[in-house]
Protein backbone atom coordinates (compact mmCIF):
# COMPACT_ATOMS: atom_id res chain seq x y z
CA UNK A 1 0.00 0.00 0.00
CA UNK A 2 2.68 2.41 1.06
CA UNK A 3 4.74 1.43 -1.98
CA UNK A 4 1.87 2.53 -4.23
CA UNK A 5 1.62 6.02 -2.73
CA UNK A 6 4.79 7.40 -4.34
CA UNK A 7 3.69 5.90 -7.65
CA UNK A 8 0.28 7.57 -7.41
CA UNK A 9 1.93 10.87 -6.52
CA UNK A 10 4.26 10.58 -9.53
CA UNK A 11 1.28 9.80 -11.76
CA UNK A 12 -0.46 12.91 -10.49
CA UNK A 13 2.65 15.03 -11.13
CA UNK A 14 2.95 13.58 -14.63
CA UNK A 15 -0.71 14.33 -15.32
CA UNK A 16 -0.34 17.95 -14.19
CA UNK A 17 2.76 18.33 -16.40
CA UNK A 18 0.85 16.82 -19.33
CA UNK A 19 -2.04 19.23 -18.81
CA UNK A 20 0.33 22.21 -18.60
CA UNK A 21 2.04 21.12 -21.81
CA UNK A 22 -1.34 20.67 -23.50
CA UNK A 23 -2.43 24.19 -22.47
CA UNK A 24 0.84 25.68 -23.74
CA UNK A 25 0.61 23.72 -27.00
CA UNK A 26 -2.98 24.87 -27.50
CA UNK A 27 -2.11 28.52 -26.92
CA UNK A 28 0.80 28.29 -29.38
CA UNK A 29 -1.32 26.44 -31.95
CA UNK A 30 -4.10 29.05 -31.73
CA UNK A 31 -1.55 31.84 -32.08
CA UNK A 32 0.04 30.20 -35.13
CA UNK A 33 -3.39 29.65 -36.71
CA UNK A 34 -4.31 33.29 -36.08
CA UNK A 35 -1.04 34.45 -37.65
CA UNK A 36 -1.71 32.28 -40.69
CA UNK A 37 -5.17 33.84 -41.04
CA UNK A 38 -3.80 37.39 -40.72
CA UNK A 39 -1.00 36.77 -43.23
CA UNK A 40 -3.50 35.30 -45.68
CA UNK A 41 -5.87 38.23 -45.16
CA UNK A 42 -3.04 40.75 -45.47
CA UNK A 43 -1.91 39.19 -48.74
CA UNK A 44 -5.35 39.67 -50.31
CA UNK A 45 -5.75 41.45 -53.61
CA UNK A 46 -7.23 44.54 -51.89
CA UNK A 47 -4.79 44.51 -49.00
CA UNK A 48 -3.48 48.08 -49.44
CA UNK A 49 -6.91 49.71 -49.41
CA UNK A 50 -7.86 47.60 -46.38
CA UNK A 51 -4.69 48.75 -44.61
CA UNK A 52 -5.46 52.39 -45.37
CA UNK A 53 -8.99 52.21 -43.96
CA UNK A 54 -9.21 52.16 -40.13
CA UNK A 55 -12.29 49.92 -40.26
CA UNK A 56 -10.76 47.86 -43.12
CA UNK A 57 -14.10 48.33 -44.88
CA UNK A 58 -15.64 45.68 -42.62
CA UNK A 59 -18.88 45.48 -40.68
CA UNK A 60 -18.75 45.26 -36.89
CA UNK A 61 -18.97 41.42 -36.56
CA UNK A 62 -16.18 40.75 -39.08
CA UNK A 63 -14.02 43.58 -37.71
CA UNK A 64 -14.29 42.13 -34.19
CA UNK A 65 -13.49 38.66 -35.54
CA UNK A 66 -10.31 40.04 -37.15
CA UNK A 67 -9.55 41.98 -33.95
CA UNK A 68 -9.83 38.77 -31.92
CA UNK A 69 -7.56 36.99 -34.40
CA UNK A 70 -5.03 39.79 -33.87
CA UNK A 71 -5.44 39.43 -30.10
CA UNK A 72 -4.85 35.68 -30.22
CA UNK A 73 -1.87 36.06 -32.55
CA UNK A 74 -0.21 38.85 -30.57
CA UNK A 75 -1.25 38.22 -26.97
CA UNK A 76 -1.59 34.46 -26.45
CA UNK A 77 2.21 33.88 -26.39
CA UNK A 78 2.50 36.50 -23.63
CA UNK A 79 -0.56 35.35 -21.66
CA UNK A 80 0.79 31.78 -21.50
CA UNK A 81 2.78 32.27 -18.24
CA UNK A 82 -0.33 33.65 -16.51
CA UNK A 83 -2.56 30.87 -17.86
CA UNK A 84 -0.07 28.19 -16.76
CA UNK A 85 0.25 29.75 -13.30
CA UNK A 86 -3.55 29.77 -13.00
CA UNK A 87 -3.67 26.10 -13.97
CA UNK A 88 -0.93 25.26 -11.46
CA UNK A 89 -2.92 26.95 -8.68
CA UNK A 90 -6.07 25.08 -9.67
CA UNK A 91 -4.18 21.76 -9.80
CA UNK A 92 -2.90 22.37 -6.27
CA UNK A 93 -6.46 23.01 -5.11
CA UNK A 94 -7.67 19.78 -6.73
CA UNK A 95 -4.88 17.91 -4.96
CA UNK A 96 -6.23 19.24 -1.64
CA UNK A 97 -9.73 18.08 -2.56
CA UNK A 98 -11.01 21.55 -3.41
CA UNK A 99 -13.05 22.54 -6.44
CA UNK A 100 -11.12 22.66 -9.72
CA UNK A 101 -11.84 25.19 -12.47
CA UNK A 102 -10.47 24.78 -15.99
CA UNK A 103 -8.17 27.39 -17.49
CA UNK A 104 -10.72 27.95 -20.26
CA UNK A 105 -12.78 30.12 -17.88
CA UNK A 106 -9.82 32.38 -17.21
CA UNK A 107 -9.02 32.71 -20.93
CA UNK A 108 -12.68 33.37 -21.75
CA UNK A 109 -12.69 36.34 -19.38
CA UNK A 110 -9.44 37.57 -20.92
CA UNK A 111 -10.90 37.43 -24.43
CA UNK A 112 -14.09 39.18 -23.33
CA UNK A 113 -12.06 42.27 -22.48
CA UNK A 114 -10.35 42.28 -25.85
CA UNK A 115 -13.65 41.67 -27.63
CA UNK A 116 -15.11 44.73 -25.90
CA UNK A 117 -12.01 46.73 -26.86
CA UNK A 118 -12.48 45.58 -30.47
CA UNK A 119 -16.05 46.89 -30.47
CA UNK A 120 -14.84 50.24 -29.12
CA UNK A 121 -12.02 50.29 -31.70
CA UNK A 122 -14.54 49.68 -34.48
CA UNK A 123 -16.75 52.59 -33.45
CA UNK A 124 -13.66 54.82 -33.17
CA UNK A 125 -12.56 53.72 -36.65
CA UNK A 126 -15.99 54.45 -38.14
CA UNK A 127 -16.09 57.83 -36.40
CA UNK A 128 -12.58 58.68 -37.63
CA UNK A 129 -13.52 57.81 -41.21
CA UNK A 130 -16.69 59.91 -41.01
CA UNK A 131 -14.84 62.91 -39.56
CA UNK A 132 -12.06 62.65 -42.17
CA UNK A 133 -14.65 62.54 -44.97
CA UNK A 134 -16.67 65.44 -43.53
CA UNK A 135 -13.58 67.62 -43.08
CA UNK A 136 -12.21 66.45 -46.42
CA UNK A 137 -8.77 65.96 -44.90
CA UNK A 138 -5.90 65.72 -47.34
CA UNK A 139 -3.61 62.69 -47.31
CA UNK A 140 -0.81 64.63 -45.53
CA UNK A 141 -3.28 65.85 -42.88
CA UNK A 142 -4.51 62.30 -42.28
CA UNK A 143 -0.89 61.16 -42.06
CA UNK A 144 -0.18 63.78 -39.39
CA UNK A 145 -3.15 62.55 -37.37
CA UNK A 146 -1.44 59.17 -37.48
CA UNK A 147 1.74 60.87 -36.32
CA UNK A 148 -0.12 62.24 -33.30
CA UNK A 149 -1.29 58.72 -32.43
CA UNK A 150 2.30 57.49 -32.62
CA UNK A 151 3.51 60.36 -30.44
CA UNK A 152 0.81 59.60 -27.85
CA UNK A 153 1.72 55.89 -27.88
CA UNK A 154 5.41 56.69 -27.43
CA UNK A 155 4.74 59.02 -24.51
CA UNK A 156 2.39 56.50 -22.86
CA UNK A 157 5.22 53.96 -22.82
CA UNK A 158 7.05 56.27 -20.40
CA UNK A 159 4.17 56.89 -17.96
CA UNK A 160 3.69 55.44 -14.44
CA UNK A 161 0.37 53.90 -15.56
CA UNK A 162 2.14 51.91 -18.26
CA UNK A 163 4.72 50.79 -15.70
CA UNK A 164 1.98 49.70 -13.25
CA UNK A 165 0.08 47.72 -15.89
CA UNK A 166 3.29 46.13 -17.14
CA UNK A 167 4.25 45.10 -13.60
CA UNK A 168 0.88 43.37 -13.17
CA UNK A 169 1.37 41.51 -16.45
CA UNK A 170 4.95 40.46 -15.61
CA UNK A 171 4.17 38.87 -12.21
CA UNK A 172 1.79 35.90 -12.67
CA UNK A 173 2.22 34.57 -9.11
CA UNK A 174 1.63 38.01 -7.61
CA UNK A 175 -1.50 38.47 -9.70
CA UNK A 176 -2.88 35.05 -8.76
CA UNK A 177 -2.23 35.63 -5.04
CA UNK A 178 -3.80 39.11 -4.92
CA UNK A 179 -6.68 38.60 -7.36
CA UNK A 180 -7.96 35.11 -6.54
CA UNK A 181 -11.68 34.44 -6.99
CA UNK A 182 -13.50 31.20 -6.23
CA UNK A 183 -15.43 29.12 -8.76
CA UNK A 184 -15.96 29.31 -12.50
CA UNK A 185 -17.42 32.82 -12.35
CA UNK A 186 -14.48 33.83 -10.17
CA UNK A 187 -12.05 32.48 -12.79
CA UNK A 188 -13.94 34.46 -15.43
CA UNK A 189 -13.57 37.58 -13.27
CA UNK A 190 -9.85 36.92 -12.89
CA UNK A 191 -9.53 36.65 -16.66
CA UNK A 192 -11.39 39.93 -17.10
CA UNK A 193 -9.15 41.63 -14.54
CA UNK A 194 -5.96 40.34 -16.13
CA UNK A 195 -7.32 41.31 -19.54
CA UNK A 196 -7.92 44.83 -18.24
CA UNK A 197 -4.33 45.10 -17.00
CA UNK A 198 -3.10 43.72 -20.33
CA UNK A 199 -5.25 46.18 -22.25
CA UNK A 200 -3.97 49.00 -20.06
CA UNK A 201 -0.45 47.91 -20.91
CA UNK A 202 -0.93 47.52 -24.67
CA UNK A 203 -3.88 49.63 -25.84
CA UNK A 204 -1.82 52.38 -27.45
CA UNK A 205 0.58 49.86 -28.97
CA UNK A 206 -2.53 48.39 -30.59
CA UNK A 207 -3.78 51.86 -31.55
CA UNK A 208 -0.67 52.53 -33.65
CA UNK A 209 -1.90 49.80 -35.98
CA UNK A 210 -4.45 52.28 -37.31
CA UNK A 211 -1.87 54.68 -38.81
CA UNK A 212 0.51 51.82 -39.66
CA UNK A 213 -2.19 49.71 -41.34
CA UNK A 214 -4.51 47.26 -39.62
CA UNK A 215 -3.47 44.41 -41.92
CA UNK A 216 0.18 45.44 -42.12
CA UNK A 217 1.75 42.10 -41.15
CA UNK A 218 5.22 43.59 -40.66
CA UNK A 219 3.81 46.18 -38.23
CA UNK A 220 1.79 43.48 -36.46
CA UNK A 221 4.92 41.37 -36.05
CA UNK A 222 6.89 44.35 -34.73
CA UNK A 223 4.24 45.24 -32.14
CA UNK A 224 4.02 41.57 -31.13
CA UNK A 225 7.79 41.45 -30.60
CA UNK A 226 7.62 44.60 -28.46
CA UNK A 227 4.77 43.23 -26.33
CA UNK A 228 6.47 39.87 -25.91
CA UNK A 229 9.81 41.44 -24.96
CA UNK A 230 8.43 43.90 -22.43
CA UNK A 231 6.21 41.29 -20.75
CA UNK A 232 8.52 38.28 -20.63
CA UNK A 233 12.18 39.29 -20.85
CA UNK A 234 14.15 40.26 -17.71
CA UNK A 235 14.86 43.71 -19.15
CA UNK A 236 11.25 44.16 -20.31
CA UNK A 237 10.64 47.55 -18.61
CA UNK A 238 13.74 48.97 -20.28
CA UNK A 239 12.48 47.65 -23.62
CA UNK A 240 9.14 49.40 -23.03
CA UNK A 241 10.84 52.73 -22.38
CA UNK A 242 13.29 52.39 -25.27
CA UNK A 243 10.48 51.55 -27.69
CA UNK A 244 8.49 54.48 -26.32
CA UNK A 245 11.29 56.83 -27.36
CA UNK A 246 11.60 55.20 -30.78
CA UNK A 247 7.83 55.37 -31.42
CA UNK A 248 7.76 58.99 -30.23
CA UNK A 249 10.59 59.98 -32.57
CA UNK A 250 8.90 58.15 -35.46
CA UNK A 251 5.71 60.07 -34.72
CA UNK A 252 7.62 63.35 -34.89
CA UNK A 253 9.06 62.25 -38.23
CA UNK A 254 5.56 61.55 -39.54
CA UNK A 255 4.45 65.04 -38.47
CA UNK A 256 7.24 66.47 -40.63
CA UNK A 257 7.09 63.91 -43.43
CA UNK A 258 3.69 62.11 -43.48
CA UNK A 259 4.76 60.23 -46.61
CA UNK A 260 6.86 58.05 -44.28
CA UNK A 261 3.70 56.22 -43.14
CA UNK A 262 3.45 52.80 -44.84
CA UNK A 263 -0.21 53.38 -45.77
CA UNK A 264 0.28 56.92 -47.11
CA UNK A 265 -1.19 57.51 -50.55
CA UNK A 266 -1.28 61.05 -51.91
Amino acid sequence: MTDGAPGMEQTRVDLIALQRNAILALLIALSVAAWALLIWQGAGHDAHSSMASPSMGLGAPLFIAVWLAMTIAMMFPTVAPMALTFHKAQAARRKRGQAFVGTWAFLAGYLLVWMASGLLAYFCAIAAEAIAARLDLSAPAQGRVGGLILIAAGLYQLTPLKELCLTKCRTPIGFIMTSWREGTFGALQMGVLHGAWCLGCCWLLCAIMFPLGMMNVAALASVTAIVFAEKTLPWGPAVAQAMGIIIFVYGLLIMIQPQALPIFHG
